[in-house]
């Protein structure tokens, strides 16, 4: 496993330290009343918000599959190209790749995402097939239906239980995995006992563009916080039931993965931060690290850019 590590600056004595201090602060303010206004004032409040990306736009279809009429979007391609599979959070739906589809299909990537069932416009067929199945049998039926052989799979949040829980199940599909901003569902005891350490009393129930968007994102993006909170609100059907992982994920599960993988953390996430994540990343053969200082939860949608940049780079290598 590869983690990168920044080198910290070398310490000071204390002495040297409060002088450069002092005459850093007389030099600052000497020089403000000369500073010119976009000086004082970095920060913007009226960052774009939400716009699809340049590049191949993904046309909508629906599966007709066991148990749930499937909505996926699929930004087409030619034969033998690479696949790249997204899998949403559970705050969120196919909606959430917007800012992703057409950049991962501009370098190169037939890209497709789909709404789990319960989720966005996917529909159970019966009552019976509310929350029935998994996620990942759900996404093994979606690629038989469309004859996909192999591909890269890459999962946010929850979606990254999923795409563990698929990637420990039928290796031989994946190329690559990515996983985002994920506890990964863990059973284990130990596992439970640090996410109650760490848990905010309360969290849970606050509003979930609290618990999920950075603040450093909703500061200068009100806009596209505004239109995170809409297809929040809009995800989840009225009395759908989330589906069960296909088999619990362990550490042992984890480690059985062998495909390379990579995994982006925010540093700014309150529901798993990069401590936590570490702790299930260290079980993986072939792991890539990358963190996003100021991102929260919701990393793709708050760092678009450089979420993006960092998957391009890891799936050009694999």
């Amino acid at each position: 496993m590869t983690i990168s590590k920044t080198p910290l600056p070398a310490t000071l004595g204390s002495q040297s330290l409060l002088s450069w201090l002092a005459l850093g602060l007389t030099l600052l303010l000497s020089a403000w009343p000369m500073l010119p206004i976009q000086a004082q004032n970095t920060l913007s409040f009226n960052a774009p918000t939400l716009k699809p990306a340049p590049g191949p736009q993904a046309r909508g279809f629906k599966a007709d599959l066991a148990g749930v009429n499937l909505w996926f979007t699929d930004t087409g391609g030619t034969a033998g190209q690479d696949v790249l599979i997204l899998l949403h959070p559970n705050t969120g739906s196919s909606e959430v790749w917007a800012l992703q589809s057409a950049v991962f299909a501009k370098a190169g990537y037939r890209v497709i995402a789909f709404d789990r069932r319960g989720w966005g416009q996917s529909f159970a067929k019966t009552p019976m097939d509310n929350g029935a199945s998994s996620i990942a049998q759900d996404l093994e039926a979606l690629v038989e239906h469309l004859k996909i052989d192999r591909f890269h799979l890459l999962g946010i949040a929850g979606g990254g239980f999923a795409a563990i829980d698929y990637a420990a199940w039928k290796p031989e599909r994946i190329k690559s995995l990515i996983v985002g901003g994920s506890t990964a569902q863990l059973s284990e005891p130990s596992m439970k006992e640090v996410v109650d350490r760490i848990e905010i009393p309360g969290i849970r129930k606050l509003p979930a563009y609290f618990r999920e968007v950075g603040p450093s994102y909703r500061a200068r993006d009100p806009e596209g916080t505004k239109t995170w909170v809409e297809i929040e609100e809009r995800s989840q059907q009225s009395g759908a039931k989330a589906q069960a992982l296909r088999t619990p994920n362990t550490f042992a599960k984890i480690a059985t993965i062998k495909s390379p993988t990579l995994v982006i953390a925010g540093g700014a996430d309150l529901l798993a931060p990069p401590a936590l994540m570490k702790l299930w990343v260290k079980y993986l053969d072939h792991a890539q690290w990358v963190l996003l200082p100021e991102a929260g939860h919701a990393l793709s949608w708050e760092e678009p850019e450089r979420f993006d940049q960092a998957v391009i780079d890891f799936l050009k290598t694999h």
